[in-house]
């Protein structure tokens, strides 16, 4: 456990909606994951350019309107959208999204550098460690989440407290640690990473841009505010919903969730299914876009507990909220 973190009780597993791995399927199964696995450049660039088209209407409204209910709005949605160039983060670490050598470069400038917290190479190191490391001393992840922060069911005051400090953008620099590679994970590190000129080159070139045209006070209300306060509060989610922690040596199927989304939270906040991210780490090959295919081949092979998923998001909110007995 993270000796700087505040000591928690291990708590309970979840009950598992997904029984088994990859091991427990048939062949014929098998080979039609494969057949779904390999990266999708397509798919994964027009939710790039649908995301970029959301966030250039939602500003154009927001500074048109100048309404202060609006502009509210406004924040509320640019904050999804910035979750979403971070799923797409996690998607590129995987290679998932666009190949060749300057695959991740790319990625970096289109999604990544407007976050401000990390890139694709740094990203990856954590990550795949994750992957590898599952729930053990050397996973950072289960490293990081562990004490209170990070132990649910909760009482709802430790929920507000969380939601509170996110909101006001308390929790950033923490998140950009947590997002940092270091030199035990070099194992990870990319080849061809990219280099130190074209991230400083994004942000003076940015810079420039914002003088020109007299954008910083429409930059710094509708993507800086978003960015330390909706997102990172959607990154909490997302982490919440991706792992249950303080479990060491845990399996996957006893830690992380399956989760039903209602159509209302698909689109108002769109995940890439991260909510069947079970089926991500039984098969990190696999594109976010081909999960559900994945998650219907594992119901027929009889190896999804029905009544173990969480009917929409609210209905893993209602567990977290309840009190460990």
């Amino acid at each position: 456990m993270n000796p700087a973190a505040p000591a928690a009780a291990e708590t309970p597993p979840l009950r598992p909606a997904v029984l088994a791995g990859p091991e427990a399927l048939s062949s014929a199964a098998r080979a039609e994951i494969r057949e779904l696995s390999g990266h999708r450049p397509g798919r994964f660039l027009l939710e790039l350019a649908w995301n970029w088209l959301v966030v250039a209407g939602v500003i154009t409204l927001g500074v048109l309107a100048s309404n202060v209910f609006v502009t509210v709005l406004c924040i509320l949605i640019v904050g999804t959208r910035q979750m979403v160039f971070g799923l797409l983060l996690h998607e590129q670490v995987h290679r998932l999204g666009l190949r060749g050598k300057y695959g991740d470069w790319i990625v970096n400038v289109l999604a990544v550098y407007p976050l401000f917290a990390t890139t694709v190479e740094d990203y990856a190191k954590v990550h795949l460690s994750h992957h590898k490391y599952f729930f053990t001393s050397k996973d950072p992840d289960f490293i990081r989440k562990s004490g209170e922060d990070w132990t649910f069911p909760a009482d709802w005051k430790v929920l507000a407290r969380l939601v509170l400090r996110d909101l006001t953008g308390l929790n950033t620099v923490a998140l950009i640690k947590g997002k940092t590679g270091t030199a035990a994970m070099d194992e990870f590190t990319r080849t061809n990473p990219s280099p130190l000129w074209l991230r400083l080159g994004f942000y003076a070139l940015l810079a420039v841009v914002l003088t020109l045209v007299e954008g910083w006070t429409v930059f710094l209300v509708y993507w800086v505010i978003p960015l330390l306060t909706v997102t990172q509060l959607l990154v909490r989610w997302i982490a919440v919903i991706e792992h249950k922690y303080n479990m060491e040596n845990a399996t996957v199927y006893e830690t992380t969730p399956l989760i039903r989304l209602k159509p209302w939270q698909r689109l108002l906040i769109p995940d890439l299914n991260f909510a069947m991210h079970a089926y991500h780490h039984a098969h990190p090959g696999v594109s976010f876009s081909q999960l559900p295919k994945v998650h219907e081949i594992y119901k027929r092979e009889g190896l999804v507990d029905e009544s173990a998923i969480f009917d929409g998001q609210g209905a893993y909110l209602r567990y977290m909220l309840k009190r460990s007995r």
